[in-house]
């Protein structure tokens, strides 16, 4: 992975929430809306996004790929950076939407700009907000220990591990723990999971019993996808393993949690999600 070149923290940034954080996990956008504006961002959710096309386009299919990334190429017109709370997400359009386009005379330089203005939302916090928690409250402080997991995609395409470990070791009384099968795949990969079930299914258990051998209370991600595979495995083995996605559990131990509207799995309602958050730009 080739080093980048990080900006000045702007002003202003847009949001592509992912289609899992809106039809699954709409806290984990909320959230990363919020540590965003902690930071005095103004954040941006243009309501046209959707897939980043993916699940298409690892399925050996780039014309439908091609048709969801063209359809939102013109939604951030603005030159602020696209964060993503999402590795894998990210990833597809940083380094697959260019490749879709590259033979486009008109879409490829869209590509091609948009794609150097995403940025994961760890990575963003530390890279380019260069955050600090010096203001955390006392109540926040309790001991916690932690598994990270970093999708493949996010780890080979985006280099997130680095940025997750990063964060979390900065967070007082939070202990992250090194786990058997961390760099392994979690079964998920997408239609992986669909098309293969048996062989998925067999991943995810290995994974969360290496989670749960060390003793962690909960395992945070900054995939969704993953964090859904993971936490259904967990909870169909009755094993009490917590997941939470990484910008939950910031805000959480940053002391702004909001347990009385989150659901069991740290999600929202869809409409309780996008309200207030949708911007048209």
């Amino acid at each position: 992975m080739i080093p980048r070149q990080y900006p000045e923290a702007p002003a202003e940034v847009y949001l592509f929430a992912t289609c899992l954080v809106d039809l699954f996990v709409p806290q984990a956008g909320l959230d990363a809306v919020r540590l965003l504006e902690r930071e005095g961002l103004t954040v941006h959710f243009p309501r046209g996004q959707s897939c980043c096309g993916q699940p298409a386009y690892s399925s050996g299919n780039p014309e439908q790929a091609r048709a969801v990334a063209r359809a939102q190429l013109d939604l951030f017109a603005q030159p602020w950076p696209i964060v993503v709370p999402s590795g894998s997400c990210a990833g597809m359009m940083r380094h697959h939407w260019p490749r879709l386009f590259e033979d486009d005379a008109v879409a490829g330089p869209k590509a091609r700009a948009l794609a150097e203005r995403v940025f994961e939302l760890s990575e963003f916090l530390l890279r380019v907000l260069k955050v600090r928690f010096p203001d955390i409250p006392p109540a926040s402080t309790q001991p916690e220990t932690v598994v990270l997991h970093t999708s493949c995609a996010a780890r080979r395409e985006m280099g997130t591990r680095v940025h997750g470990v990063e964060l979390i070791d900065a967070l007082p009384g939070v202990t992250r723990l090194e786990h058997e099968r961390e760099s392994e795949c979690c079964g998920f990969g997408g239609t992986f999971s669909l098309k293969h079930p048996d062989i998925s299914g067999a991943m995810v258990q290995d994974k969360v019993a290496s989670a749960c051998a060390t003793g962690c209370s909960t395992l945070v991600s900054a995939d969704c996808g993953c964090l859904l595979n993971i936490g259904h495995a967990a909870r169909r083995q009755a094993l009490g393993l917590n997941v939470e996605h990484m910008a939950t559990f910031l805000w959480r131990r940053l002391g702004n949690r909001d347990d009385g509207d989150a659901g069991e799995d740290g999600s929202r309602g869809r409409d309780a999600a996008l309200a207030g958050t949708e911007t048209q730009r």
